[in-house]
């Protein structure tokens, strides 16, 4: 599969790592709104594949699966940063929800409850619930995030510029954040530490999840958003 100069033969390569980039379109499109096309992100994907072939040098200190997959995830984040699918009510639910869970735990020193959350937003249980499950789509990881910065650009715009320091990847790379982001999920109450676990850890659906925790694929969703929402707040420095 690779030539004598250490690169990719591009058909055979398209050939072997397409089902790798159809993996990783069905798994971020799950928790996008209907609008977004699964093709368009595969489409997207393969453009990602196809630059990581050509730039990818064997010995350089990464395995071509690790090194392609942050392309064809950039790819995929850029097309939907292109087409502005989050729309502006979803990331004011998505702050919203942060600040909440923020100045909750500041005043009570602990991880809020649902309904404590819910009655600070002066929701019903079942209204917050429902909040949670509308802003999940904009949750694909923490760091990858739409946040709207007081000059109106979202989290991509800033993170997936030119600049290589505020590359996505780069930033999970930073060993500070890392030790910040596994404290603040060894914080998460244990039911939103098992599904982060499982979702981002063992690569689990949000079916699979459910059965394991006995619970609906909405509640999962909900425990999901939920659980990005305290991160969102605990490493808002960041």
């Amino acid at each position: 599969m690779y030539t004598a100069k250490g690169t990719l033969e591009t058909k055979s390569g398209i050939e072997n790592y397409l089902p790798m980039v159809r993996r990783a379109a069905t798994r971020m499109i799950s928790g996008l709104p209907a609008n977004v096309e699964l093709d368009d992100l595969i489409q997207a994907g393969m453009m990602g594949l196809m630059d990581a072939m050509q730039r990818y040098e064997q010995g350089h200190g990464a395995q071509f699966e690790t090194f392609a997959m942050q392309r064809v995830r950039g790819a995929m984040l850029d097309e939907l940063r292109g087409t502005d699918w989050v729309p502006r009510s979803v990331r004011k639910s998505q702050r919203d929800i942060a600040q909440a869970v923020h100045k909750l735990e500041h005043r009570l020193g602990r991880a809020p409850s649902d309904t404590e959350i819910a009655a600070h937003l002066d929701l019903s249980v079942d209204e917050y619930h429902s909040m949670l499950t509308e802003v999940r789509g904009a949750q694909l990881v923490y760091a990858d995030e739409y946040d709207e910065s007081d000059d109106g650009s979202s989290y991509l715009d800033r993170q997936l510029g030119g600049d290589d320091r505020a590359d996505p990847a780069s930033h999970l790379n930073d060993r500070r954040f890392r030790e910040a982001l596994v404290a603040a999920i060894e914080n998460l109450p244990e039911r939103e530490q098992y599904v982060m676990s499982m979702y981002y850890e063992h690569d689990m659906n949000l079916k699979e999840i459910a059965a394991v925790l006995g619970v609906t694929e909405s509640r999962v969703c909900q425990l999901h958003s939920q659980s990005v929402a305290r991160l969102r707040a605990k490493l808002k420095g960041w």
